[in-house]
């Protein structure tokens, strides 16, 4: 029950090599076509899918926590998906979302810019300073994301099991890794853990998704979420003791939850900033 989560910059001939390792080992891809053609079960537009897929979100305003909502779903899609087990994660922050997990095999691509440039604008039949142009927002963009939302450098080596140079190594040869390390004894033995762990993050989304669609909270910031099973601790800050009822009450709605502990503070923002 692997699961494989790939990180890439753009250009790098990641997305051939994922689809290739999947087919041969019969896992999922999970990518923006799969993720795509479940966002309607999950409550997701095509519009919306498009604006917050791998984009960092906001929650100052009722529109903003729509679309921090949004990207809940999508990371719902994944969670379910990885329950599974057997199955490649292709980009959307998928080793940080599955964060606990033991069996993850984490993967990153990279390469020399110019060869990228040169690979995407062949693939994409562009000019190459339209490509580079492309390549350096997406780079931008996909870095942003995953240090404003998961609070990681996701260039630092650190952070993956494998590192893949596509401008040194072919894709056969890459494959072949992968497919060789995904058999290591090691992460067959950390299956039995990962179904927990992910029903755990399943219902931590759930919650946060409940409490950023609930109209009765105007002025919801995310709060600290953990849970034990069905057992559930919140923490954090809200602007009235009726939004604080209301949100207690939002969080045992939620399926899955059989008790709340809570210790949430009520902070009147709004008139502190009048006395100012």
């Amino acid at each position: 029950m692997a699961i494989i989560t790939v990180s890439r910059e753009m250009g790098t001939g990641a997305y051939q090599i994922a689809s290739d390792v999947a087919k041969k080992l019969k896992y999922t891809l999970i990518d923006g076509p799969r993720i795509k053609s479940l966002a309607t079960k999950y409550g997701l537009t095509p519009e919306m899918l498009q604006m917050v897929d791998e984009k960092p979100p906001s929650y100052v305003t009722a529109e903003d926590r729509k679309r921090a909502a949004a990207l809940n779903a999508i990371e719902l899609i994944i969670l379910e998906l990885a329950r599974k087990g057997n199955v490649v994660v292709y980009g959307r922050g998928g080793q940080d979302l599955l964060k606990g997990c033991r069996n993850l095999l984490r993967l990153r691509f990279i390469a020399e810019f110019e060869g990228r440039v040169e690979r995407f604008a062949e693939r994409e039949w562009i000019d190459p300073d339209m490509a580079r142009l492309l390549i350096r927002r997406s780079d931008h963009q996909r870095g942003g994301f995953i240090h404003f939302y998961f609070d990681r450098d996701w260039q630092d080596p650190d952070n993956y099991d494998l590192v893949f140079n596509t401008s040194r190594l072919s894709e056969a040869t890459i494959a072949d890794c992968i497919i060789t390390t995904v058999k290591e004894p090691a992460l067959k033995e950390s299956d039995k853990s990962s179904v927990a762990v992910i029903d755990s993050i399943i219902l931590s989304k759930k919650i946060e998704t409940a409490l950023l669609n609930a109209p009765a909270l105007e002025d919801y910031r995310p709060f600290t979420i953990s849970t034990n099973k069905g057992d559930v601790s919140i923490s954090g800050y809200i602007v009235s003791e009726i939004q604080k009822k209301a949100a207690i009450e939002i969080v045992k709605s939620v399926k899955g939850v059989t008790s709340v502990t809570e210790d949430i503070h009520v902070v009147d923002y709004k008139a502190y900033k009048e006395k100012m």
